[in-house]
């Protein structure tokens, strides 16, 4: 057991770091002061506060009445003033850092030139340069981990400015879409529709004739206002994230049709605001990089997303008028990561997360870690102890093998802020399946054990995974916690729980794989920690590294010795197919190609022996056809995973095996990737 998780440690103190230019104004990267309470923790314990909600509701701060006269165009003519301080203002890169200003001096009205001189308020430009601007700042205070700090800074001008409501309610949803609670996902959803309707009030006032000609004619944006254009861009992203937490926060049918309605809303908004930019009408306003960065996020965020479905949902939602582009997306969503843009540093995340979790988890485990790699390294400069970026540290290090370097980063997240123990929990994830990876299994259980008492995203496979990794345990070894392998497994099918309406296919499997242990004799499972690693395509990740792969052959073939010892049961067939698929992934991961090959066949043809565990075949065919890529045998390969698509239905984890399919089948049918890059990150 690793002495540095139970050992007591004293931080050493924060000592200032240079922090190189980025596309936020300057703040200290340290961390709120831990008191001394905090420093006799085990390290896993340390930063792991009291549960903290974000402040909602508070009165917010009074502002001038907005006439119909402050809607002036953005093309408006320059004052002899304004074309003199342009002339003798230097031009900037769109890398460059905004200026450091004193975060009192953007939150003041008086500030304004015209206010001090006594002249009239402020005009839309002038006050989108204003939020823009505090937004930034409240975003660079969040990455720092200083959320208390970035909220305040935002919630008084919620009810006046449409980014200080967008930003605000996002920080809000991601809390929520962390925790799963009930409450938070209410109070996410009950803020962003408040920041919906703020973003209204900035939106083109449209007449009764206005709207009976937008029926006939589709509505033309290319004379709108600066101010006008950008409440169509967060009011599409008001839309978008209303209509996740929609199918979060019920699970009725009218839910789902207002869901998709927003969704569709959403969409048919950044396809207008794309042709927008497009258009050779259209003359871009003094923010027009933060517009474009937000039409980027949008349009990429949507094609790359749709891409990814099955064929037979995609088909589904071509009929209704979605459609997605792998390539497209990726690169909308390049060039709004490499863009000087209040979304930037979205963009970099929804392209971090899709090469260290989507293509691995819901693809076929060949993700571009370079890219995400060279993606980060310019955000971990800028935000050295940034608990977000330490964690896409972590999930970079796990991909590459790097299993203990994995370790320290998750560690290192943990002990960065106290806030959000939400973080913590997605270390203490990763950090469990980084144990079973070691196979540690005391380790691996004692996060499972975190997990189940301090989540609520799944009980059931918390509980599950406790009660796998003590069925791994040696017969010399003790319970930490004097917990019993059988009485977790039964509990476990009480613990369902339902998300947007359906339960979990995580929590469907594991609760389908425990209802053997109901049985006064219970059958035990073969080797559960393993099996659920399959779900989460683990092999990809030992497989870089040759000799936790060796270790886990030799954990798998030691149970299959024990389970041909053992005597016959009629689940006998399905405990063999289930190791026999894993003793194929390590094979070919191993290079040895012709055990694989006959490992996976071996479940194929034992197909009508199985009993309950139907989900092995079409994996397994899965699997096979991908060896079959890796030799560029690809009309075979097309041709098994047409059969696993189509002979196959009603198995468990079976819309996450299509969405697997569905990547094996785009490498199939697609040349293969030259790895896209985009240019150079903003923050750099």
């Amino acid at each position: 057991m690793r002495l540095s998780l139970w050992r007591a440690h004293r931080r050493p103190p924060f000592t200032s770091v240079p922090e190189p230019a980025g596309p936020f104004p300057t703040h200290s990267t340290d961390t709120e002061p831990r008191t001394d309470a905090d420093q006799s923790w085990p390290r896993c314990y340390r930063a792991r506060g009291s549960r903290c909600r974000s402040p909602v509701g508070a009165a917010p701060r009074p502002g001038p009445a907005r006439t119909c006269a402050e809607a002036r165009c953005c093309r408006r003519r320059s004052t002899p003033c304004e074309v003199a301080a342009a002339a003798a203002r230097p031009l900037r890169p769109p890398s460059a850092s905004l200026p450091p200003a004193p975060r009192d001096a953007l939150r003041d009205a008086s500030m304004d030139p015209r206010a001090a001189s006594g002249g009239d308020a402020r005009s839309p430009t002038s006050d989108l340069n204003v939020a823009l601007r505090e937004c930034m700042a409240a975003l660079d205070l969040f990455l720092n981990n200083k959320f208390s700090d970035a909220l305040t800074s935002l919630q008084a001008k919620t009810k006046e400015s449409m980014y200080h409501a967008l930003t605000y309610a996002t920080i809000l949803e991601m809390q929520a879409m962390m925790t799963f609670d009930p409450q938070d996902i209410l109070n996410a959803g009950n803020t962003m529709k408040e920041a919906q309707a703020t973003c209204q009030k900035f939106r083109k006032k449209s007449t009764v004739a206005d709207s009976i000609n937008n029926l006939v004619h589709r509505q033309s944006l290319e004379h709108f206002t600066e101010e006008e254009i950008h409440a169509e861009i967060c009011y599409a992203e008001c839309l978008l994230q209303r209509a996740a937490l929609t199918f979060l926060q019920d699970e009725n049918m009218v839910s789902f049709i207002k869901g998709g309605i927003k969704v569709r809303n959403s969409y048919q908004t950044y396809r207008e605001l794309d042709s927008l930019i497009q258009s050779p009408h259209y003359v871009k306003g003094e923010n027009h990089l933060h517009f474009e960065g937000g039409v980027k996020l949008g349009v990429g965020a949507f094609n790359l997303t749709l891409s990814m479905f099955p064929a037979r949902i995609l088909r589904l939602l071509e009929f209704v008028g979605f459609s997605g582009n792998k390539e497209h997306g990726l690169l909308q969503l390049q060039e709004g990561a490499s863009s000087y843009s209040f979304r930037s540093v979205l963009c970099t995340m929804l392209l971090l997360c899709y090469h260290t979790f989507m293509t691995f988890v819901l693809g076929t485990g060949k993700g571009n870690v370079e890219e995400a790699e060279r993606l980060l390294k310019p955000y971990l400069a800028r935000y050295p102890k940034g608990a977000i970026f330490l964690f896409f540290a972590g999930r970079i290090e796990t991909l590459k093998g790097n299993i203990d370097a994995a370790v320290n980063k998750y560690e290192e997240c943990c002990e960065a802020q106290q806030y959000w123990k939400q973080f913590h929990h997605m270390c203490y994830w990763e950090l469990m399946w980084c144990f079973t990876y070691k196979r540690q299994w005391k380790m691996a259980f004692f996060y499972a054990d975190l997990l189940s008492k301090e989540n609520t995203w799944s009980k059931a496979t918390y509980i599950y995974m406790k009660a796998a990794y003590l069925s791994m345990f040696g017969p010399d070894d003790c319970s930490p916690f004097g917990d019993s392998e059988v009485e977790l497994f039964r509990i476990v099918p009480s613990l369902k729980l339902k998300i947007a309406g359906k339960s979990l296919p995580t929590e469907k499997f594991a609760i389908r794989k425990a209802r053997r242990y109901l049985s006064p004799n219970p059958i035990p499972l073969p080797v559960p920690p393993l099996e659920m690693m399959y779900i989460w395509n683990g092999y990809a990740v030992i497989g870089k590294c040759p000799n936790l792969t060796e270790g886990m052959l030799g954990t798998l073939i030691e149970a299959e010795e024990a389970l041909a010892r053992s005597s016959a049961t009629e689940l006998l067939a399905d405990d063999q197919c289930v190791i026999k698929l894993l003793k194929g992934l390590c094979f070919k991961h191993l290079g040895k190609i012709s055990e694989a090959e006959d490992h996976f066949n071996y479940i194929y043809l034992n197909e009508k022996k199985i009993k309950y565990d139907h989900y092995l075949i079409p994996n397994a065919l899965l699997e096979l056809a991908i060896l079959y890529l890796d030799q560029d045998r690809r009309e075979e390969a097309i041709k098994l995973l047409e059969r696993a698509k189509q002979n196959y239905k009603n198995y468990s984890m079976e819309t996450r095996t299509h969405f697997r399919i569905q990547a094996a089948l785009h490498q199939a049918k697609s040349a293969p990737e030259n790895g896209m890059h985009s240019g150079a990150s903003a923050v750099s």
